[in-house]
């Protein structure tokens, strides 16, 4: 199970996945390249939430389905620090597309 946590600190906000440095896959959008952020639906939540999906899903799905991670989860979050797990988003998955979307 991977552990996905994030915390503000003075010089922006910290992601990390089982306590490495989240990848914040510019190479695939380039939302935010000042970083990621959450509790709103802006470029930085766009970016962790891309983020969070190509890592947890990989690239096509993640691809795919991260606007609505960003709606249905990032942009929901309402802390400086908070820890969102594999079995979270897996929860998520399956509550928003309870077909599988296809996939």
């Amino acid at each position: 199970m991977k552990r996905y946590q994030g915390r503000r600190a003075p010089d922006g906000a910290i992601v990390t996945v089982d306590g490495q440095p989240l990848d914040p896959r510019l190479d695939r959008r380039n939302h935010s390249p000042a970083g990621f952020d959450w509790g709103h639906g802006g470029s930085g939540p766009a970016q962790l939430a891309l983020a969070i999906a190509t890592d947890h899903f990989g690239g096509e799905v993640g691809e795919s389905i991260y606007q609505d991670l960003k709606w249905g989860v990032i942009a929901k979050i309402g802390t400086d620090e908070w820890t969102i797990t594999s079995w979270e988003i897996g929860d998520w998955y399956a509550e928003t597309f309870p077909s599988g979307w296809g996939f």
